[in-house]
């Protein structure tokens, strides 16, 4: 097939925005539980009251509480102090991450992307752009770790249109020397951040979170009026070309990844080679550590 008729494109289209419409947003009590997190008025136990439905997620949270990370010298089994000690961000991230998992970790041959390969990559990105948010103390820590966990969730919903017309978009990128997602798009109708963002709007998640998603292939093109998430941005985007440079997560489009400077600049970062070789040895050590590959 060497090309996509317009009645077959708009075929795509229809479908892509079906399939949008049939997708659910978070199960009841993770809304519930965010939205105690999210409320200045709420205590711990509001919050352990509510996360008390799910018996993983409640395991997951006292087993960080009581990680070698935190020092601890007893044994927290009570869910309340556990919620307590971590705070609300992390316990916050743990419930997120714990909820995409499901749907990140499966194969993905539209981008190429073995079982699990696109979790183990959103999850290092998300790492990684906590470490560079540290770093360049720019924006939250705990904002671009969500903001890299869901960069390319986009990419879930899809994946099969993209298996379909993957010759093209290869073709496209190859003769026209068009990013990935440009292609996407022209074929498609959508890439996926831009299939990301309608997700993350629909799950009535912070604005922030959005932007990364929508623009992080294009970190220069964010309106006047969102530039307050530049720096946020920035680092999703950086710690994502990081992550492909390394080999995290290529797939079919991570080749053309392109490195933007202008991010650098932005984010103040003087010597790139010295904190990319750090990058190397964080990365590896993140990857030693991985071991619980549902959000921890």
């Amino acid at each position: 097939m060497s090309e996509i008729d317009e009645k077959s494109r708009e075929l795509i289209k229809t479908r892509i925005i079906s399939k949008l419409k049939d997708i659910k947003s978070f199960p009841q009590f993770v809304i519930e539980t965010m939205k105690k997190l999210n409320d200045p008025e709420s205590n711990a136990a509001d919050v352990a009251k509510s996360l008390s439905r799910d018996e993983g997620l409640v395991l997951r949270i006292l087993k960080l509480a009581n990680s070698a990370a935190y020092g601890m010298s007893r044994n927290i089994s009570n869910i309340s102090e556990a919620i307590a000690l971590l705070g609300y961000k992390s316990v916050s991230n743990i419930i997120l991450a714990a909820t995409v998992y499901s749907a990140m970790d499966k194969g993905l041959t539209g981008y190429a992307l073995d079982r699990g390969e696109l979790w183990r990559h959103s999850l290092m990105v998300a790492y990684t752009s906590r470490h560079l948010a540290k770093l360049t103390e720019k924006v939250s820590t705990e904002d671009a770790y969500v903001g890299g966990l869901l960069h390319d969730i986009g990419k879930v919903i899809l994946n099969d249109y993209v298996r379909f017309g993957y010759g093209i978009i290869v073709k496209m990128v190859e003769e026209k020397h068009i990013p990935f997602t440009e292609a996407e798009s022209q074929v498609l109708g959508f890439d996926h951040a831009m299939i990301g963002e309608i997700l993350v709007e629909r799950w009535e998640m912070p604005e922030g979170y959005r932007i990364s998603v929508a623009y992080h292939h294009k970190p220069n093109e964010l309106p006047e009026d969102k530039k307050q998430y530049q720096p946020l941005l920035d680092v999703v985007t950086l710690a994502n070309t990081i992550c492909l440079m390394l080999g995290i997560g290529l797939g079919a489009d991570g080749l053309q990844a392109y490195m933007f400077p202008e991010p650098i600049e932005r984010l103040g970062i003087k010597n790139f080679d010295g904190l990319f070789s750090e990058m190397i040895d964080f990365v590896s050590n993140v990857s030693n550590d991985m071991g619980d590959m549902a959000g921890l």
